[in-house]
């Protein structure tokens, strides 16, 4: 399996070089039923905007590429199988990785998935009311009850799309938009 601190120590100066805040890295096998591939996912956001256009996606890709290139030429293999590199941004309904990005989305709903049991429990669908910095702690309001769960328990959090979360979320950027080419055919 690879080794996802290395990778992240690899990924994550490439990111800062464009100017991007990276938002998640995760290595897993397949997505669909029969599929064996293995895929290195990387998230990342432009930190004025939360976002990542195309044409950021593709710059990203190609120096992370280039970078784990160099190092497996220099006999640094940090994934033994072959993979598929997926660059993306992490989108509306965003994973919640990081503290800050608990603290930022403070009113919104959010599903959070832990590691471990705590009272019982594992899995809070609800508004995310506070973030203590110095706790580490994350409240959510679940079915009216508050509950304080642990950063460092996290497994899996996302923002839940909703009405809220779009009037929030920032404009994607279009621009360009009318200018898409059509392929004709021959």
């Amino acid at each position: 399996m690879a080794d996802i601190a290395r990778i992240i120590e690899v990924v994550e100066p490439e990111a800062k070089a464009l100017g991007f805040h990276l938002v998640r890295v995760r290595y897993f096998k397949g997505g669909e039923i029969g599929d064996e591939e293995h895929t290195l996912q990387i998230m990342a956001e432009r930190p004025e905007t939360g976002q990542l256009v195309i044409e950021d996606c593709a710059a990203l890709s190609h120096r992370i590429s280039d970078r784990i290139d160099a190092l497996e030429e220099a006999g640094d293999v940090l994934i033994e199988e072959a993979y598929r590199l997926e660059v993306s941004s992490p989108g509306i309904d965003r994973p919640l990785t990081r503290p800050k990005d608990f603290a930022a989305w403070i009113g919104h709903e959010a599903r959070i998935e832990l590691s471990e049991l705590i009272d019982n429990r594992k899995r809070y669908r609800g508004d995310l009311i506070g973030f203590d910095a110095v706790t580490q702690t994350i409240s959510i309001e679940d079915d009216g009850t508050v509950f304080d769960v642990p950063f460092a328990l996290v497994a899996n959090a996302k923002l839940i799309l909703t009405d809220k979360l779009i009037a929030a979320s920032r404009p994607l950027d279009t621009s360009g938009a009318d200018e898409i080419l059509e392929e004709q055919e021959d």
